[in-house]
C-alpha cells in the first residue's frame, strides 16, 4: 500500500479470488511497477517466484489473486519458511493503485492467512522497507494485527532498513512442516526470499 490512490467503485465482496496462471505474467510485472515502489531487478526476482509457482504449485510457492472483470486488482506470494517448524513467510503482496482502499489487499492477506492456517502455519513473517513512501503498508500490516519484531539498518540500500513483522496463529492444528524444509504429510520441498511488499 505504497500511495493512497482515489477509491474505485467496486468493493471486495466484487472480486473473484484464484490463483494466478501463466497467462498473468505480464500483469504482475505491470502490477507491480505501476506501484513505484520496486527496481527492476525486485520485479524480476518476482517474476521468478511467479515462474517456479506456475511450474509446480504449491510446492515451493503458493499464490493468490484478486481479480475485476477478469482483470487481476493484486497479488500475493507466500509459502512455509525453510529449516522452520510451521513458520510460513508472505513474500509479496501488490496492488494496483486503481484498486487502493477497495479492500484488496485486506482480502488478500485473510484468504492468504486462512489458506496458511489451514495448512498448519503457526507464525507468518512479512519483511518490508523503512522508507517514507512505505509508511501506509507498514499501517496496514499494524491493521491486520502484525508487530514489528525486528529492523536490520541498511539492509536494502543505504537509510532503507528492513522491517520484520510477525504474526502468531492461535490453535492451529498441523501437518507438520519439518526442519529440513519439507512437508512431512506430502515431502514437499520449500524454499524462498523474502522480499518488501507493497498493498492496499
Amino acid at each position: 500500500m505504497r500511495t493512497a490512490a482515489s477509491a474505485p467503485s467496486k468493493r471486495a465482496a466484487d472480486f473473484q479470488w484464484r490463483p494466478p496462471d501463466r497467462r498473468h505474467r505480464r500483469r504482475v510485472a505491470d502490477i507491480a511497477m505501476a506501484t513505484g515502489a520496486f527496481r527492476p531487478d525486485e520485479i524480476e526476482v518476482a517474476l521468478e517466484v511467479f515462474d517456479d509457482f506456475c511450474a509446480a504449485p504449491g510446492v515451493d510457492y503458493r499464490a493468490l489473486a484478486a481479480f475485476a472483470d477478469g482483470a487481476m486488482a493484486g497479488f500475493a506470494f507466500y509459502g512455509p519458511t525453510p529449516c522452520t517448524v510451521d513458520t510460513w513467510d508472505l513474500y509479496w503482496i501488490v496492488v494496483h493503485p486503481d484498486f487502493h482502499r477497495s479492500g484488496v489487499g485486506r482480502g488478500l492477506i485473510e484468504r492468504v492467512e486462512r489458506d496458511m492456517q489451514n495448512r498448519g502455519a503457526r507464525m507468518c513473517v512479512i519483511e518490508t522497507s523503512s522508507r517514507d513512501d512505505y509508511s501506509a503498508s507498514r499501517r496496514f500490516y499494524d491493521a491486520c494485527g502484525y508487530k514489528e519484531v525486528a529492523r536490520v539498518p541498511d539492509f536494502y540500500d543505504e537509510r532503507d532498513d528492513r522491517v520484520t513483522y510477525t504474526k502468531l496463529f492461535v490453535g492451529v492444528p498441523s501437518p507438520r512442516v519439518s526442519a529440513r524444509g519439507e512437508d512431512e504429510g506430502r515431502g514437499e520441498d520449500v524454499r524462498g526470499t523474502a522480499l518488501r511488499n507493497s498493498n492496499s
